[in-house]
């Protein structure tokens, strides 16, 4: 019994070290406030987030707010320590843009390769953005890991893109570009986008609410997935050749997409659904 008990308070004790170990955190709020001198339908808010969720409204006014989560952690204190020093976040704005993005360790905007960097970083980060802005402002948007994308009363074009969660967008009026790999999309219109449109997952279903006048043209494509629409006005479209290639025998090879075409009501815009799993419901708004 005895025993039993010195092997249990070394067990708690070790138990005990190991959290502590691996339980060092801080965490910081931090606040921005940008003001757009000039139209807000012609300015476009650009975040480039690794990790967290981003969250945006849209409301009146020429004032773009940003309030941020950020949270550090590592194994042992001295690792904790050096991550807070170099974790930087940086913001760039001009006439026509705002940009937040993460400088260090590495610079997370497009083009800068920030996933080919080899250096190890020992420590972890994690931003949540909640933000506020012009309702008819752009947004041009993306995550990588541990958070979702939600788009709330934006009316400018919407470039929305995640990779390990999903995306939900309401009150939407302009053209949408929403692309995740693992995760649900949903997006509900004010009014119908009047250009091209695209959705895309890999792993995960897509909802788009329309007003009941919808006319385009739909493109549907999945391995394992199939399209439901409850419009009345729909109309199945003949396969189109996309490639030919003339071969040096004299032969002609035609080659037909591989997507499913549907015309809404009279046609007009095209708009792309892609998911590899997942099915595709397009939806009347009542």
């Amino acid at each position: 019994m005895k025993r039993n008990l010195i092997c249990l308070v070394i067990v708690l004790m070790i138990t005990s070290t190991l959290s502590e170990a691996f339980g060092q955190e801080f965490k910081e709020k931090l606040n921005k406030e940008f003001t757009v001198s000039g139209d807000p339908g012609k300015c476009t808010l650009f975040i480039y987030n690794i990790s967290g969720f981003i969250r945006i409204e849209g409301i009146s006014g020429n004032k773009v707010t940003v309030e941020m989560d950020k949270t550090i952690s590592a194994d042992n204190n001295k690792i904790l320590e050096a991550g807070k020093k170099e974790f930087r976040l940086a913001f760039d704005q001009k006439p026509d843009t705002i940009i937040a993005y993460i400088a260090e360790p590495f610079d997370s905007r497009p083009r800068k390769n920030w996933h080919n960097n080899n250096r190890r970083i020992d420590y972890e980060f994690n931003v949540d953005f909640v933000v506020k802005v012009p309702e008819n402002m752009s947004l041009h948007i993306s995550t990588v890991n541990n958070g979702d994308i939600s788009v709330k009363n934006v009316k400018g074009t919407l470039h929305i893109n995640n990779v390990n969660e999903g995306i939900t967008i309401s009150g939407a009026k302009g053209t949408t570009y929403a692309h995740t790999v693992n995760g649900d999309i949903s997006v509900d219109y004010l009014t119908n986008p009047s250009e091209e449109s695209s959705y895309y997952t890999i792993n995960g279903d897509i909802n788009v609410s329309y007003k009941p006048d919808l006319s385009a043209d739909i493109r549907f494509k999945s391995m394992n997935g199939d399209l439901f629409t409850d419009f009345p006005d729909t109309q199945l479209q003949p396969a189109t050749v996309v490639k030919i290639q003339d071969k040096s025998d004299g032969r002609r090879v035609y080659k037909l997409n591989s997507s499913t075409s549907v015309r809404f009501g009279k046609g007009g815009s095209l708009f792309k659904f892609e998911t590899l799993n997942g099915n595709v419901y397009i939806k009347r708004q009542s």
